[in-house]
C-alpha cells in the first residue's frame, strides 16, 4: 500500500517539503545561534494516525527539570502557528480554530477532539528549561475517513462475444474517503489485472469541497459465451488509523450475446413411452443469446420421389415449446425444428421421432355359436393389435379371480355356476397405463332349479299374503301357482323372481300353494306349506245350554280396546244414575224423606252417627216440583217458596 500512503502525503499538502523549508526560518537552528546551548531532548512519535472525529492524542516526553514554558504549535506554508502553550503553570489556547477543542495533561501530551481534514499537518512540541536552553520534536498527524460501502453498475445493454473491441463490463464508484482508495476487479472471486488484449481498468479520482475523495473505476474486456454465468465485482482498499482495510460491492452479472450453435428438440409427455390419449409437446432449444426463432415441421416421405416433405405445424410457439394436445397413432411420426438466429442468419436443425403407442381391434369370441349346456367344453377366444407384444389377462366378472393369461380360455365341464361375463383385458407391457377390455356373456342352458324362502309360512285364515319362489334356468322359465291370486314375476341375477299375493282360505290351509317353473330343458316346482298361526286366549267359560266354550279374544289393537272401556263405562254410570233414582222415588213415597219449606234447615239429629250420610240439595225447580218434598217439622212452605232443601238420607 505505498501508493495510497504517498497520496496521502499529497493529499495533505507536502507536508514533508514544508518541514524543510520550516528548518530555514527562524526557529531551533536561530536559538542555536543567538547561543543558547540547547541541552533539553524532547521525545516524540514521527506519525500520529486518527479516525476521522475521534480525538488525536500527541505525546510529547521530555526530562523533567525546571521547565518554564511548553509550546504547541503547526507548521503551514506561512511558517508557525501556535496552538497551545503553557507558561509557568499557565495555560494558553493562541489559534481560533483549536480553541475548546485542544487541551494539555499533566505530561504535556496534546489532546484534539473531533479532529477533522484540516488537522492532518506536522505539530511542533517546543520547551524551554531556563538555563539548561530549548528543545522541540514534532510529529506528522495523520487523519482517515472510510469510505462508504462500493457501488457498482452492470452494463445492462449486454455484451457481444463476436465484437472487435472491448467493452465496458461495469463501473464501481467509491464516496467519501481520505484519503482516495485503491479499486481492483474480481471475476468469480479471482483478482483481474489489467492487459492490453484483454482486459483494461479506467480509474478516476475526486476532491469534493468537504475534501472527501470519490474515486471511479470502469472495467472493459472482452467476454467468451462461458463469461454468461460469470459474477463480477470491484474491491475498494483504503487506510484507517491501525492499517489497510477492504470492502468490496455486491455481485453482478453481465448479459452476454453469443450466437446460436446447437439446436435440440425433445419430445415433452407425461411418461417416458408414450401411449393414445397423453398429452405431448415438442420442445425445441437452442444455445444462443437471445435464443433463436422456432419453427416445427412434420417430416414425411413422398412415396413417389422418396424425398422429405416437411409439413409446418400449427400453433402457437412459446419459448420453443409446441403442443400437440392428446395425441393418436396416426400422431406416429418424425418431427422437426428449425431455429433462425437472427444475429447471424444462420439456421440450425434438430429432428425427434414420436411414438405413440395404441390397442386396437379388440374382440373376444366363442368357439360356437350353439347354446352351451351343463356339462359342455368351451373356448373363449381374444384378439387385439397393438404397436408392441400384447399381453392378456382373463377374470370372471368386474371384480372377479384371475382365470388365466393367454389368448385363449378354456372351460371344462361348464355348470350352471359358471354362467356369467368373461372380461378379456389387454396391455402392453412397457407402456405405463395403456390397457383395453371386453366381455363376453356365457349364458349356461339347464333345467329350471327353484327355491322358496320358506317351506311352511305361518297364516290365518281371510288374511292376505305374499309368497316368493325363485327359478334359476337358461332359457329363462316360466313360472306357474297352482293358487289363483296377484302375480309379479321380475329378472334378478339370471333369476326369475315371482311373488304371489293371495288371500288365505280354509282350503288353501288344507293344500297349501306350490310353484312350479318350466323351461324346454324340464320342470321344477316347491310346495309351501300354510301353518296356521295360534293367538293367546282367555279363560273358557260353559253354559248350561251346551256346555260350549266361550273365548275372549284379545283386542289387537289399542285404539279399538280404549273405545270399548269408554262405552262400558258410560253405561254403567247411567245404571248407577236410574238405581239411585229409584231408591230415592221410593222413599218419597213412603215417607221417609221430609223437606223443609221455611229456608235452610239443619236435619243433622244429636245422636247421628258418623257413617250417616246428609246431602244437601240447592234447587233451583219450579213450585210444583218443590211441593214434592216435605218440611221435618210437617210445616209446608207455599207453592211459590224456592229456598233451600235438605233430605235427610241416613234411613
Amino acid at each position: 500500500m505505498v501508493g495510497i500512503r504517498e497520496r496521502w502525503i499529497r493529499a495533505s499538502g507536502g507536508l514533508q517539503s514544508w518541514a524543510r523549508r520550516a528548518a530555514a526560518r527562524p526557529g531551533l537552528g536561530a536559538l542555536q545561534q543567538q547561543g543558547y546551548a540547547s541541552k533539553v531532548e524532547v521525545s516524540m512519535p514521527k506519525v500520529v494516525e486518527v479516525d476521522l472525529g475521534n480525538t488525536a492524542m500527541l505525546p510529547c516526553r521530555f526530562p523533567d527539570s525546571n521547565i518554564t514554558y511548553v509550546h504547541w504549535s503547526y507548521i503551514t506554508r506561512a511558517g508557525r502557528t501556535k496552538v497551545h502553550s503553557w507558561v509557568q503553570g499557565k495555560v494558553f489556547t493562541e489559534d481560533p480554530p483549536y480553541v475548546g477543542r485542544v487541551s494539555m495533561d499533566d505530561a504535556f501530551t496534546l489532546a484534539i477532539t473531533q479532529t477533522t481534514l484540516q488537522d492532518a499537518r506536522i505539530f511542533v512540541c517546543q520547551v524551554g528549561a531556563g538555563s539548561l536552553g530549548v528543545g522541540e520534536n514534532r510529529t506528522e498527524l495523520r487523519v482517515y475517513k472510510a469510505p462508504e460501502p462500493p457501488e457498482i453498475r452492470a452494463n445492462e445493454g449486454g455484451i457481444s462475444v463476436g465484437s472487435s473491441e472491448s467493452q465496458e463490463i461495469a463501473e464501481c464508484i467509491v464516496r467519501n474517503s481520505f484519503p482516495g482508495p485503491n479499486i481492483t476487479w474480481l471475476k468469480d472471486g479471482h483478482r483481474l489485472h489489467q492487459e492490453d488484449d484483454k482486459v483494461k481498468v479506467m480509474d478516476t479520482r475526486t476532491q469534493e469541497a468537504s475534501g472527501l475523495f470519490t474515486a471511479r473505476s470502469r472495467l472493459f474486456a472482452f467476454v467468451t459465451r462461458q463469461d454468461r454465468h460469470a459474477y463480477f465485482q470491484c474491491q475498494a482498499h483504503y487506510l484507517l488509523s491501525g492499517g489497510e482495510r477492504q470492502a468490496q460491492s455486491p455481485k453482478v452479472q453481465v448479459h452476454v450475446f453469443y450466437p446460436t450453435e446447437n439446436v435440440s428438440l425433445a419430445i415433452s409427455a407425461p411418461r417416458p413411452q408414450v401411449k393414445e390419449g397423453d398429452h405431448v409437446a415438442l420442445r425445441c432449444q437452442g444455445d444462443g443469446n437471445p435464443p433463436p426463432e422456432y419453427t416445427f415441421f412434420r417430416v414425411q416421405n413422398n412415396t413417389a420421389t422418396g424425398e422429405e416433405e416437411e409439413q409446418e405445424l400449427p400453433g402457437k410457439v412459446d419459448k420453443g415449446v409446441l403442443s400437440l394436445g392428446k395425441v393418436h397413432k396416426e400422431d406416429t411420426g418424425r418431427y422437426r425444428c428449425k431455429g433462425l438466429d437472427l444475429e447471424t442468419m444462420e439456421t440450425l436443425t434438430a429432428n425427434a421421432e414420436l411414438v405413440v403407442n395404441y390397442i386396437e381391434g379388440l374382440k373376444v369370441m366363442k368357439e360356437s355359436s350353439e347354446p352351451v349346456s351343463e356339462g359342455d367344453n368351451l373356448t373363449l377366444t381374444c384378439e387385439a393389435r397393438g404397436s408392441r407384444p400384447l399381453a392378456f389377462h382373463w377374470h370372471k366378472d368386474k371384480k372377479g379371480k384371475a382365470l388365466g393369461s393367454r389368448q385363449q380360455l378354456q372351460l371344462s365341464n361348464i355348470t350352471r355356476e359358471a354362467a356369467g361375463n368373461y372380461i378379456c383385458e389387454v396391455t402392453m407391457p412397457g407402456v405405463q397405463g395403456l390397457s383395453r377390455n371386453k366381455q363376453v356373456l356365457v349364458v349356461v342352458h339347464g333345467k329350471p332349479q327353484v327355491s322358496v324362502e320358506e317351506p311352511g309360512v305361518p297364516v290365518q285364515e281371510n288374511e292376505l299374503v305374499t309368497l316368493t319362489c325363485t327359478a334359476l334356468a337358461q332359457p329363462e322359465p316360466s313360472i306357474t301357482w297352482s293358487a289363483n291370486g296377484t302375480v309379479q314375476n321380475h329378472t334378478e341375477n339370471y333369476s326369475v323372481v315371482s311373488n304371489l299375493t293371495v288371500q288365505v282360505t280354509s282350503k288353501l290351509l288344507r293344500s297349501g300353494v306350490t310353484c312350479t317353473a318350466t323351461n324346454y330343458l324340464g320342470v321344477a316346482s316347491r310346495h309351501i306349506q300354510l301353518e296356521r298361526r295360534m293367538t293367546p286366549t282367555m279363560p273358557t267359560t260353559t253354559t248350561p245350554a251346551g256346555n260350549a266354550t266361550v273365548e275372549t279374544i284379545k283386542k289387537e289393537q289399542k285404539p279399538q280396546e280404549s273405545k270399548g272401556v269408554i262405552i262400558v263405562a258410560v253405561i254403567v254410570c247411567i245404571l248407577v244414575l236410574a238405581v239411585l233414582g229409584a231408591v230415592l222415588y221410593f222413599l218419597h213415597k213412603k215417607g221417609k224423606i221430609p223437606c223443609g219449606r221455611t229456608g235452610k234447615q239443619d236435619i243433622t239429629k244429636p245422636d247421628a252417627r258418623k257413617d250417616e250420610v246428609v246431602v244437601e240439595v240447592k234447587s233451583d225447580k219450579l213450585p210444583e216440583e218443590a211441593g214434592l218434598l216435605q218440611a221435618t217439622n210437617g210445616d209446608q212452605k207455599p207453592a211459590g217458596d224456592q229456598g233451600e232443601k235438605y233430605i235427610d238420607l241416613r234411613h
